[in-house]
């Protein structure tokens, strides 16, 4: 049973994965990359930092963590669903366009 689970989870975790990298899309931002549901993404130096955006973000309710300064590590759980991703979207989207 334990195999089973797993192997829905990780290609949930891919599906979805993927799904999300496509939705990146920002002046601001440098460069998306990622495997399954581990995503960075790397903002231009000119969008001020990424401290700011994750700080916008968790007063949504999303949790980021800023890496390495220009960068947002995204980390949601393995049982995600599309539907939960694209209530997140426009929140990091809107966090993306801060200067």
């Amino acid at each position: 049973m334990k195999v089973i689970v797993d192997e829905i989870l990780v290609e949930n975790a891919n599906k979805l994965g993927v799904y999300f990298l496509e939705q990146f899309n920002s002046q601001h931002i440098k460069e998306v990359r990622g495997k399954g549901l581990l995503i960075g993404v790397e903002l231009n130096p000119s969008a001020g930092g990424a401290r700011h955006s994750c700080e916008a973000l968790e007063h949504k309710g999303i949790l980021a963590k800023e890496t390495h300064h220009h960068v947002i590590r995204f980390a949601p759980p393995l049982v995600i669903d599309k539907a939960t991703i694209d209530w997140a979207l426009p929140f990091i989207s809107e966090a993306l366009r801060m200067p």
